[in-house]
Protein backbone atom coordinates (compact mmCIF):
# COMPACT_ATOMS: atom_id res chain seq x y z
CA UNK A 1 0.00 0.00 0.00
CA UNK A 2 1.50 3.30 -0.45
CA UNK A 3 3.31 5.10 1.57
CA UNK A 4 1.48 8.63 1.85
CA UNK A 5 -2.18 7.08 2.09
CA UNK A 6 -4.32 9.23 4.48
CA UNK A 7 -6.55 7.35 7.03
CA UNK A 8 -6.49 5.08 9.71
CA UNK A 9 -6.00 1.20 9.05
CA UNK A 10 -7.71 -1.22 10.79
CA UNK A 11 -8.36 -5.11 9.85
CA UNK A 12 -10.82 -7.34 10.99
CA UNK A 13 -8.87 -10.68 12.13
CA UNK A 14 -11.02 -13.96 11.80
CA UNK A 15 -9.72 -17.09 13.35
CA UNK A 16 -9.82 -20.39 11.80
CA UNK A 17 -8.75 -23.24 13.73
CA UNK A 18 -5.42 -22.65 15.14
CA UNK A 19 -5.09 -20.08 12.28
CA UNK A 20 -5.49 -16.42 11.80
CA UNK A 21 -6.19 -14.99 8.84
CA UNK A 22 -6.45 -10.85 8.05
CA UNK A 23 -9.76 -10.12 6.38
CA UNK A 24 -9.55 -6.98 3.98
CA UNK A 25 -12.59 -5.39 5.64
CA UNK A 26 -13.39 -2.46 8.57
CA UNK A 27 -16.40 -3.32 10.25
CA UNK A 28 -16.85 0.13 11.95
CA UNK A 29 -16.78 1.46 8.04
CA UNK A 30 -19.15 -1.29 6.94
CA UNK A 31 -21.25 -0.09 9.82
CA UNK A 32 -21.09 3.11 8.93
CA UNK A 33 -22.28 2.79 5.09
CA UNK A 34 -25.28 0.46 6.00
CA UNK A 35 -26.42 3.18 8.03
CA UNK A 36 -25.90 5.84 5.36
CA UNK A 37 -27.76 3.91 2.26
CA UNK A 38 -30.82 3.25 5.11
CA UNK A 39 -30.71 6.52 5.93
CA UNK A 40 -30.03 8.04 2.41
CA UNK A 41 -31.12 5.50 0.36
CA UNK A 42 -31.02 7.41 -3.05
CA UNK A 43 -34.99 6.51 -3.90
CA UNK A 44 -35.68 10.16 -4.23
CA UNK A 45 -32.87 10.68 -6.25
CA UNK A 46 -34.88 12.18 -9.58
CA UNK A 47 -34.70 10.13 -12.78
CA UNK A 48 -34.16 13.11 -14.91
CA UNK A 49 -31.24 14.85 -16.91
CA UNK A 50 -28.76 15.67 -13.90
CA UNK A 51 -29.34 12.48 -12.60
CA UNK A 52 -28.21 11.05 -15.80
CA UNK A 53 -25.56 13.71 -15.90
CA UNK A 54 -23.84 12.37 -12.87
CA UNK A 55 -23.77 9.02 -13.79
CA UNK A 56 -21.81 10.17 -17.41
CA UNK A 57 -19.35 11.82 -14.81
CA UNK A 58 -18.09 8.53 -13.42
CA UNK A 59 -19.06 6.30 -16.15
CA UNK A 60 -17.58 8.63 -19.13
CA UNK A 61 -14.61 6.76 -19.89
CA UNK A 62 -16.14 3.41 -19.74
CA UNK A 63 -15.93 1.16 -22.99
CA UNK A 64 -19.75 0.24 -23.34
CA UNK A 65 -19.37 -0.09 -26.92
CA UNK A 66 -16.77 -3.23 -26.41
CA UNK A 67 -18.74 -5.39 -23.84
CA UNK A 68 -20.07 -8.47 -25.48
CA UNK A 69 -23.56 -8.84 -25.83
CA UNK A 70 -25.50 -10.02 -22.70
CA UNK A 71 -22.18 -9.40 -21.03
CA UNK A 72 -22.13 -10.38 -17.12
CA UNK A 73 -20.69 -7.86 -14.44
CA UNK A 74 -19.84 -7.09 -11.37
CA UNK A 75 -20.78 -3.54 -9.12
CA UNK A 76 -18.16 -3.96 -6.62
CA UNK A 77 -19.49 -2.35 -3.17
CA UNK A 78 -23.11 -1.68 -4.83
CA UNK A 79 -23.91 0.69 -2.02
CA UNK A 80 -27.87 1.90 -2.35
CA UNK A 81 -27.88 0.33 -6.30
CA UNK A 82 -27.55 4.01 -7.10
CA UNK A 83 -24.87 2.98 -10.45
CA UNK A 84 -26.42 -0.60 -11.18
CA UNK A 85 -29.64 1.04 -11.61
CA UNK A 86 -28.58 2.71 -14.77
CA UNK A 87 -25.64 -0.08 -15.68
CA UNK A 88 -28.27 -3.00 -15.68
CA UNK A 89 -30.54 -2.29 -18.30
CA UNK A 90 -27.40 -2.11 -20.55
CA UNK A 91 -25.62 -5.61 -19.62
CA UNK A 92 -26.76 -9.40 -19.37
CA UNK A 93 -26.81 -10.18 -15.72
CA UNK A 94 -25.07 -7.68 -13.27
CA UNK A 95 -23.86 -9.12 -9.70
CA UNK A 96 -24.45 -6.37 -6.98
CA UNK A 97 -21.91 -7.05 -4.20
CA UNK A 98 -21.99 -5.00 -1.02
CA UNK A 99 -20.21 -6.18 2.84
CA UNK A 100 -23.31 -4.51 4.29
CA UNK A 101 -26.27 -6.41 4.86
CA UNK A 102 -28.24 -3.28 5.11
CA UNK A 103 -26.78 -2.14 1.88
CA UNK A 104 -27.45 -5.19 0.30
CA UNK A 105 -31.33 -4.50 1.69
CA UNK A 106 -31.52 -1.34 0.38
CA UNK A 107 -30.15 -2.01 -3.27
CA UNK A 108 -32.71 -4.93 -3.18
CA UNK A 109 -35.27 -2.30 -3.15
CA UNK A 110 -34.04 0.36 -5.60
CA UNK A 111 -33.27 -2.38 -8.04
CA UNK A 112 -36.52 -4.22 -7.82
CA UNK A 113 -37.48 -3.64 -11.64
CA UNK A 114 -34.42 -5.13 -12.40
CA UNK A 115 -34.51 -9.11 -12.97
CA UNK A 116 -30.98 -9.12 -13.84
CA UNK A 117 -29.42 -8.19 -10.67
CA UNK A 118 -27.83 -10.80 -8.68
CA UNK A 119 -27.16 -9.75 -4.81
CA UNK A 120 -24.34 -10.93 -3.38
CA UNK A 121 -23.67 -9.90 1.00
CA UNK A 122 -19.72 -10.55 0.27
CA UNK A 123 -16.75 -8.14 0.99
CA UNK A 124 -14.43 -8.01 -1.71
CA UNK A 125 -11.79 -10.36 -0.44
CA UNK A 126 -14.81 -13.20 -0.39
CA UNK A 127 -16.46 -12.45 -3.37
CA UNK A 128 -18.17 -15.51 -4.60
CA UNK A 129 -17.84 -15.37 -8.32
CA UNK A 130 -15.97 -17.30 -10.23
CA UNK A 131 -12.41 -16.23 -11.25
CA UNK A 132 -12.09 -14.96 -15.01
CA UNK A 133 -16.03 -15.38 -15.04
CA UNK A 134 -16.67 -11.28 -15.31
CA UNK A 135 -17.18 -9.40 -19.41
CA UNK A 136 -16.73 -5.98 -16.56
CA UNK A 137 -16.26 -4.77 -12.97
CA UNK A 138 -16.36 -1.51 -11.92
CA UNK A 139 -16.22 -0.22 -8.03
CA UNK A 140 -17.02 3.32 -7.51
CA UNK A 141 -15.92 5.15 -4.52
CA UNK A 142 -15.19 1.59 -2.19
CA UNK A 143 -11.57 0.50 -2.27
CA UNK A 144 -10.09 3.67 -0.68
CA UNK A 145 -12.46 2.50 2.47
CA UNK A 146 -10.86 -0.98 2.89
CA UNK A 147 -7.67 -1.11 4.30
CA UNK A 148 -5.54 -2.48 1.57
CA UNK A 149 -6.46 -1.13 -1.47
CA UNK A 150 -4.09 -2.64 -3.57
CA UNK A 151 -5.07 -5.71 -2.52
CA UNK A 152 -8.59 -5.55 -3.53
CA UNK A 153 -7.77 -3.75 -6.86
CA UNK A 154 -6.63 -7.25 -7.36
CA UNK A 155 -9.47 -8.95 -6.30
CA UNK A 156 -11.60 -7.37 -9.24
CA UNK A 157 -9.00 -8.05 -11.30
CA UNK A 158 -9.39 -11.23 -10.77
CA UNK A 159 -12.50 -11.80 -11.67
CA UNK A 160 -12.13 -10.46 -15.44
CA UNK A 161 -11.86 -12.52 -18.15
CA UNK A 162 -9.38 -11.63 -20.50
CA UNK A 163 -9.70 -8.16 -22.00
CA UNK A 164 -12.21 -7.49 -19.75
CA UNK A 165 -12.08 -3.61 -18.28
CA UNK A 166 -12.36 -2.29 -14.78
CA UNK A 167 -13.37 0.75 -13.52
CA UNK A 168 -12.60 2.24 -10.55
CA UNK A 169 -12.83 5.72 -8.81
CA UNK A 170 -10.53 6.48 -5.89
CA UNK A 171 -10.14 9.69 -3.37
CA UNK A 172 -7.35 11.77 -5.14
CA UNK A 173 -4.60 12.70 -2.86
CA UNK A 174 -5.37 16.55 -3.92
CA UNK A 175 -2.41 15.96 -6.37
CA UNK A 176 -2.79 19.13 -8.79
CA UNK A 177 -4.15 21.43 -6.36
CA UNK A 178 -2.56 24.30 -4.69
CA UNK A 179 -1.09 24.46 -0.89
CA UNK A 180 -3.93 26.50 0.65
CA UNK A 181 -6.85 23.75 -0.97
CA UNK A 182 -4.36 20.72 0.57
CA UNK A 183 -4.75 23.31 4.05
CA UNK A 184 -8.64 23.10 3.98
CA UNK A 185 -8.60 19.74 3.48
CA UNK A 186 -6.27 18.60 6.35
CA UNK A 187 -8.31 21.50 8.21
CA UNK A 188 -11.28 19.13 7.28
CA UNK A 189 -9.98 15.75 7.75
CA UNK A 190 -9.60 16.76 11.49
CA UNK A 191 -13.39 17.54 12.04
CA UNK A 192 -13.87 14.15 9.96
CA UNK A 193 -11.59 11.79 12.77
CA UNK A 194 -13.49 13.40 15.64
CA UNK A 195 -17.28 13.15 14.02
CA UNK A 196 -16.38 9.71 12.78
CA UNK A 197 -16.14 8.68 16.26
CA UNK A 198 -19.75 9.60 17.17
CA UNK A 199 -22.55 7.71 17.81
CA UNK A 200 -24.61 7.33 14.69
CA UNK A 201 -27.61 10.08 15.58
CA UNK A 202 -24.89 12.94 16.29
CA UNK A 203 -22.98 11.88 13.08
CA UNK A 204 -25.85 12.38 11.22
CA UNK A 205 -26.90 15.61 12.50
CA UNK A 206 -23.58 17.32 12.15
CA UNK A 207 -23.17 16.35 8.46
CA UNK A 208 -26.77 17.40 7.60
CA UNK A 209 -25.66 20.85 9.20
CA UNK A 210 -22.11 20.73 7.41
CA UNK A 211 -24.17 20.06 4.37
CA UNK A 212 -26.69 22.83 4.35
CA UNK A 213 -24.15 25.69 5.53
CA UNK A 214 -21.22 24.64 4.02
CA UNK A 215 -21.63 22.51 1.14
CA UNK A 216 -24.69 24.10 -0.03
CA UNK A 217 -23.66 27.65 -0.05
CA UNK A 218 -20.31 27.10 -1.16
CA UNK A 219 -21.54 24.75 -3.97
CA UNK A 220 -23.99 27.73 -5.43
CA UNK A 221 -20.96 30.81 -5.01
CA UNK A 222 -19.15 28.66 -7.73
CA UNK A 223 -22.45 28.26 -9.53
CA UNK A 224 -22.61 31.84 -9.88
CA UNK A 225 -18.74 31.98 -10.60
CA UNK A 226 -19.17 29.99 -13.52
CA UNK A 227 -21.95 32.05 -14.77
CA UNK A 228 -20.34 35.28 -14.42
CA UNK A 229 -18.46 33.33 -16.81
CA UNK A 230 -15.50 32.70 -14.56
CA UNK A 231 -14.25 28.74 -14.01
CA UNK A 232 -15.24 27.26 -10.69
CA UNK A 233 -13.07 24.20 -11.22
CA UNK A 234 -10.12 25.49 -8.94
CA UNK A 235 -12.47 26.19 -5.90
CA UNK A 236 -13.62 23.56 -2.96
CA UNK A 237 -16.65 21.82 -3.56
CA UNK A 238 -17.25 23.30 -7.42
CA UNK A 239 -18.58 19.80 -8.01
CA UNK A 240 -21.78 20.57 -6.29
CA UNK A 241 -22.30 23.23 -8.11
CA UNK A 242 -25.25 21.48 -10.01
CA UNK A 243 -26.10 18.98 -7.30
CA UNK A 244 -28.84 18.39 -5.26
CA UNK A 245 -29.00 19.53 -1.01
CA UNK A 246 -30.08 15.69 -1.23
CA UNK A 247 -26.67 14.31 -3.16
CA UNK A 248 -25.10 16.98 -0.96
CA UNK A 249 -26.61 15.80 2.61
CA UNK A 250 -25.46 11.89 1.04
CA UNK A 251 -22.03 12.64 0.66
CA UNK A 252 -21.45 15.01 3.47
CA UNK A 253 -21.83 12.03 5.63
CA UNK A 254 -20.42 9.32 3.19
CA UNK A 255 -17.11 12.49 3.74
CA UNK A 256 -17.42 12.80 7.30
CA UNK A 257 -19.29 10.26 9.20
CA UNK A 258 -16.52 7.02 7.34
CA UNK A 259 -13.78 5.97 9.74
CA UNK A 260 -11.35 4.31 6.94
CA UNK A 261 -10.43 6.65 4.58
CA UNK A 262 -7.83 6.88 2.34
CA UNK A 263 -6.38 8.89 -1.14
CA UNK A 264 -3.88 7.93 -3.47
CA UNK A 265 -2.54 10.57 -6.44
CA UNK A 266 -2.67 9.42 -10.01
CA UNK A 267 0.16 8.20 -10.46
CA UNK A 268 -0.30 5.72 -7.43
CA UNK A 269 -3.16 4.14 -8.83
CA UNK A 270 -1.95 3.93 -12.50
CA UNK A 271 0.64 2.26 -10.41
CA UNK A 272 -1.86 -0.34 -8.50
CA UNK A 273 -3.66 -0.83 -11.43
CA UNK A 274 -0.62 -2.09 -13.77
CA UNK A 275 0.63 -3.74 -10.50
CA UNK A 276 -2.94 -6.04 -10.57
CA UNK A 277 -2.36 -7.10 -14.43
CA UNK A 278 -4.65 -4.17 -15.73
CA UNK A 279 -3.30 -2.38 -18.80
CA UNK A 280 -4.64 -0.08 -21.28
CA UNK A 281 -5.26 2.50 -18.72
CA UNK A 282 -7.00 5.84 -19.38
CA UNK A 283 -7.81 8.07 -16.60
CA UNK A 284 -11.25 10.64 -16.57
CA UNK A 285 -9.36 14.60 -17.01
CA UNK A 286 -12.49 15.78 -15.54
CA UNK A 287 -13.79 15.71 -11.83
CA UNK A 288 -14.90 13.66 -10.11
CA UNK A 289 -10.76 12.69 -9.83
CA UNK A 290 -9.78 9.52 -9.83
CA UNK A 291 -11.68 7.58 -12.32
CA UNK A 292 -10.06 5.31 -13.96
CA UNK A 293 -10.53 2.76 -16.64
CA UNK A 294 -7.98 -0.70 -17.57
CA UNK A 295 -8.47 -3.80 -19.21
CA UNK A 296 -7.27 -7.18 -18.00
CA UNK A 297 -4.79 -8.72 -21.03
CA UNK A 298 -5.82 -10.66 -23.51
CA UNK A 299 -4.93 -14.20 -24.50
CA UNK A 300 -2.63 -14.07 -27.07
CA UNK A 301 -3.57 -15.20 -30.41
CA UNK A 302 -2.75 -18.50 -32.42
CA UNK A 303 -0.22 -17.87 -34.74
Amino acid sequence: MPESVHGIVSDFILLKGNTMEMRNIDEKTVSSFGLQWSTYNQNRLPGDEKTAQRFEEYFAIFPWDTLPDRAVGADIGCGSGRWAVRVAPRVGTLHCIDASESAILVARQNLAGQRNCIFHHASVDVIPLPPSSLDFCYSLGVLHHIPDTMAGIKACVALLKPGAPFLVYLYYALDQRPWWYRGIWKGTDVVRRGIARLPFWSKRALTEVIAATVYWPVARLCAVVERLGGSPDNLPLSWYRDKSLYIMRTNAFDRFATPLEQRFSRAQIDAMMRKAGLEDIRFSENLPFWCAVGRRPALPQPA
